[in-house]
């Protein structure tokens, strides 16, 4: 048996600051799940080169003992290290799950060890080396599937739940996922180009989208976090903790619903989106329920059918090649070329009392 195919998957999930990242939405998914998963730095893709130092500038800080020390703005890989002594960890994981200790779990219980994040700024130029460098470390640390999480300012109400996307170029990953293909033609950020270059290696990855209130563009979004959180719950069928992103979450609502009770015109806006969001979701909702019922409809017509022709004795031909109306063999004519209603054919002509009258002249 492989390594593959004798472990768990492994997932990458990938988020860059910037034009994708709109509300902070994707790198707060990614800190949120380093913190539960303590991952550490694998790997890191140096700035030099890639990045605008004017515009995501490199940070001075100090160290354990003091001293200063440079931090640029690298693309960092992080995941779970094992260590010695990793296996009496791990004999100790049911106590630890049994304590209600957060981290990121399976259903079973079982923590999760086999996701790993990418997490850095979008590059200023040379982004075809740049992809291909993380399609290498996808293949070095031998990924098994990509999430690439993005977030966008869209006309979207922040009163109501935050819509999500995904898609993929993968005809299996979008049958397994719902994924739809992407028909989106124009302007596009980083996270496309990597999609691409990741299909072209034949790791075909899935995009997992969020839409993000364009009037609240200057606060972070921690709904839009929990959607995408709750989105790849759903896809890697894990269990992650929230932690204060609820309490955080509801925070950020209700602050906008102060705002927008004493700007008259803001209000106005939001009710309009609020609007045009329902009679979306209901349209929705109703084309769905159409398409069910009639599915159920079909589905009911070809059961009936299985029935009726389970029921049904087989048909079996008879001497002339007729058939009998039960599926028997036809009793044959009568003395004079008539048949009952039965098959079994007349005594001296006579008809049976089954047998249907004989028009009126009339009528003939």
């Amino acid at each position: 048996m492989s390594e593959s195919a004798s472990r768990p998957p492994r997932v990458l999930v990938v988020a860059f600051q910037g034009w994708s990242d709109a509300g902070d939405a994707t790198t707060e998914v990614l800190q949120h799940l380093a913190a539960l998963l303590d991952a550490e730095v694998l790997h890191e893709i140096s700035a030099e080169g890639y990045v605008d130092f004017q515009v995501h500038r490199p940070k001075v800080v100090f160290d354990g003992q003091g001293n200063r020390l440079l931090e640029w703005p690298d693309t960092k890989l992080y995941g779970q290290i094992e260590r010695p002594g990793a296996a009496a960890a791990d004999a100790s994981a049911p106590a630890a799950a049994e304590s209600g200790a957060e981290t990121v779990r399976r259903i079973d219980g079982s923590p999760v060890t086999d996701l790993f994040l990418l997490a850095g700024v979008e590059p200023a130029r040379d982004w075809q080396n740049f992809a291909d460098e993380i399609v290498e470390l996808v293949d070095v640390w031998a990924i098994d599937s990509v999430i690439i999480l993005g977030a966008m300012y869209s006309d979207a109400p922040h009163s109501r739940p935050i819509v999500t996307s995904i898609s993929s170029e993968s005809p299996e990953l979008r049958e397994a996922t719902g994924a739809e293909r992407s028909s989106y033609e124009g302007a596009i950020g980083i996270s496309t180009v990597l999609e691409l270059a990741l299909v072209d290696a034949g790791i075909p990855p899935v995009s997992l989208w969020a839409q993000v209130p364009h009037y609240v563009h200057s606060t972070p979004s921690p709904k839009a976090t929990l959607a995408l959180l709750d989105k790849l719950e759903e896809l890697l069928d894990i269990v992650i903790p929230r932690g204060e992103l609820l309490v955080q979450a509801n925070e950020w609502e209700a602050n906008i619903n102060r705002i927008a009770a004493g700007d008259e015109e803001m209000s106005s806006y939001i009710r309009r989106l609020e609007e045009s969001r329902d009679e979306a979701l209901a349209a929705e909702t109703t084309g769905d329920a159409i398409a069910l019922e009639f599915e159920k409809f079909l589905e009911g017509g070809r059961a009936q059918e299985h029935r009726r022709a389970a029921t049904q004795p087989p048909v079996r031909p008879a001497p002339d090649g007729a058939t009998t109306a039960d599926g028997g063999v036809d009793g044959g004519a009568d003395p004079d070329g008539t048949r009952t209603a039965d098959g079994t054919g007349t005594d001296g002509g006579a008809g049976s009392a089954d047998a249907p009258e004989e028009p009126p002249e009339d009528e003939r």
